[in-house]
């Protein structure tokens, strides 16, 4: 089987989704693409996470173009492979329906530096306008308000997060809705103190160096 740690992965962490409440059901959707082949592997259509098999997930080139699978690709592979080819940083697609970052996308806010940790996905998240899902305009909506982030709000629908990993575009998922449920929390009870730039720029430095590091020798 092609990709078959890919494909696990896929498996793995489209369980872990819904584990960690950052989806219900069916909903969001996940890839990895393997540079080097330059083939993606994505999560099925209409299959919930806990009966997924690796054969399940979709094997596809870059334009879409199924490869080795019995079953759909997930009606927004259009917006995955548009990352994909948009920026070559890119190694993993994570897209959720989490509640927070939900909520924040269907009242049309962006989510600003109200904590250090935005700074998964820069110095916020910024929001892209709403487009029908699964649609062609809605793949070339998110290509293009992506810039540099890692994470981008889709109005009125939900999250995407993307990563060098799919370990990384995961954390990058969580740590954004922990942060959208602060940005709600706060703002319910008054105006959260929100961090200036040049803190942003500090964070961001030292998320650099953030984590544990191979030793040598």
């Amino acid at each position: 089987m092609e990709l078959e740690s890919e494909r696990k992965a896929v498996v793995r962490f489209g369980l872990k989704m819904v584990e960690s409440g950052l989806t219900t059901g069916t909903g969001g959707n996940l890839s990895i693409i393997d540079r080097k082949s330059g083939k993606v592997a994505i999560s099925p259509s209409g299959i919930e996470y806990a009966a997924l098999q690796p054969r399940d997930v979709v094997l596809t080139d870059i334009r879409g173009n199924a490869l080795e699978a019995e079953t759909k690709p997930s009606s927004e592979i259009g917006f995955h492979l548009s990352l994909y080819r948009r920026r070559k940083d890119i190694q993993a697609v994570v897209h959720t329906h989490s509640p927070y970052a939900v909520t924040m996308a269907c009242l049309g806010w962006e989510i600003p530096a109200v904590h250090y940790l935005v700074g998964f996905a820069g110095k916020k998240v910024p929001l892209a306008p709403y487009a029908t899902f699964g649609t062609p305009e809605l793949a070339d909506i998110v290509s293009d308000h992506i810039g540099d982030y890692n994470a981008l709000l889709l109005a009125n629908h939900g999250l995407v997060a993307v990563g060098s990993s799919m370990d990384a575009a995961f954390a990058v998922a969580e740590e954004i809705e922990f942060v959208a449920r602060i940005y709600y929390q706060t703002k319910s009870i008054g105006n959260p103190v929100i961090l200036p730039d040049e803190e942003m720029d500090t964070v961001l430095e030292k998320f650099k160096t953030y984590g544990q590091k191979k030793m040598g020798g």
